[in-house]
């Protein structure tokens, strides 16, 4: 029987219900601050408030999921951090914004101040690649929530990102004939790992070494890429309608933008640690829907802007090619397979 991320013990179908769920209780807080007005609420890669002097105010928070497990099983602390900032900072400039601050919270059964050091190493290496402070954070130590053997923790995150009016980027501007450019993954990042531990660890140990894969443990806790400066760099030198951070839920995060059709057909050769995957029996739908296949990032462009933004990318040391366009039906589809 085909594995899925849904047997895995994350149901995307039931987490967006609860979502939707929230995003009406959250509404009801929308008028509550004079001073801030409601720009964009909840629904998009950031929450917008206007403050005063016309400014607009960018806030997100995310963090790094089930992949705390494996960098607890490889006893390797130092780049998990680089995911916390990571999974914020390329969230928010999805909309355009400059990430301006960051704080952290960890959360961990005991305290052990070496690890905690590691981590925050990360926090740092992650923040100066982003161009940006980290301002504060929390460390809770609760062994009666965080449970498991030896050290246990969890990790998170929160940014705030300025944009100007000018360079606010919704994706309403998305139109029939846009192509899409895909920006490369440096691995799995930081999403469908509970997918990838029940696929790989069943049959590998995280020590274990495959060929064109290496160390599987090693492959798994590949930091996950920062795109902030090119990104940054594209908003202000090139034409864009759209910008998108492929996450959980992988490419049907498009839709998140508009809706409408996008047609994905050249995607970058897979990843080794995605193929293995795969070959524990996850269907290539499956795994469209919950990896990003090789692709971090994506901009939504007229295409006469194409190569710019590539050569952009290339100036940052991150590949990037255009892996499909936008088309009149409505719906995600990769090599021909309508995932959302």
């Amino acid at each position: 029987m085909a594995l899925t991320y849904k047997k895995a013990g994350v149901d995307i179908s039931k987490i967006k219900q609860s979502q939707q769920a929230i995003g009406k209780l959250i509404a009801s807080t929308h008028k509550l601050q004079k001073k801030a007005k409601i720009a964009h609420g909840f629904g998009h890669y950031a929450g917008i408030v206007e403050i005063p002097g016309g400014k607009l105010l960018a806030t997100h928070t995310d963090g790094v999921g089930t992949k705390v497990v494996i960098a607890n099983m490889m006893k390797k602390y130092n780049t998990i951090g680089i995911d916390c900032v990571a999974m914020n900072v390329n969230d928010i400039i999805c909309i355009g914004a400059t990430p301006i601050s960051f704080v952290d919270y960890i959360a961990a059964n005991k305290n052990d101040v070496t690890i905690f050091k590691k981590i925050v190493e990360g926090l740092v290496t992650g923040a100066k690649k982003s161009s940006m402070p980290i301002v504060g954070g929390e460390t809770a130590i609760m062994p009666d929530v965080i449970e498991g053997k030896g050290f246990a923790f969890d990790l998170a995150g929160m940014v705030v990102g300025l944009v100007e009016k000018k360079d606010l980027v919704l994706g309403n501007k998305i139109k029939t004939g846009d192509v899409i450019i895909g920006a490369n993954s440096s691995g799995i990042h930081s999403n469908g790992y509970s997918l990838a531990r029940k696929a790989l660890l069943t049959k590998y140990s995280v020590k274990d070494k495959v060929k064109g894969v290496g160390t599987v443990g090693d492959a798994l806790l590949k930091p996950t890429e920062i795109y902030t400066n090119p990104v940054l760099e594209i908003i202000q030198k090139c034409k864009v309608n759209g910008l998108a951070h492929i996450t959980g839920g992988a490419f049907t995060k498009l839709l998140r933008l508009k809706k409408i059709g996008y047609e994905i057909d050249s995607l970058p050769k897979i990843p080794p640690i995605m193929g293995l995957v795969e070959e524990q029996g996850v269907k290539p739908e499956e795994m469209y829907k919950t990896f990003n296949m090789g692709v971090g990032f994506c901009v939504v462009a007229p295409k006469n802007q194409a190569t710019r933004i590539k050569s952009i990318f290339k100036k940052h040391k991150i590949s990037s090619q255009e892996i499909g366009q936008i088309i009149p039906k409505k719906g995600v589809f990769v090599n021909s397979i309508k995932i959302a």
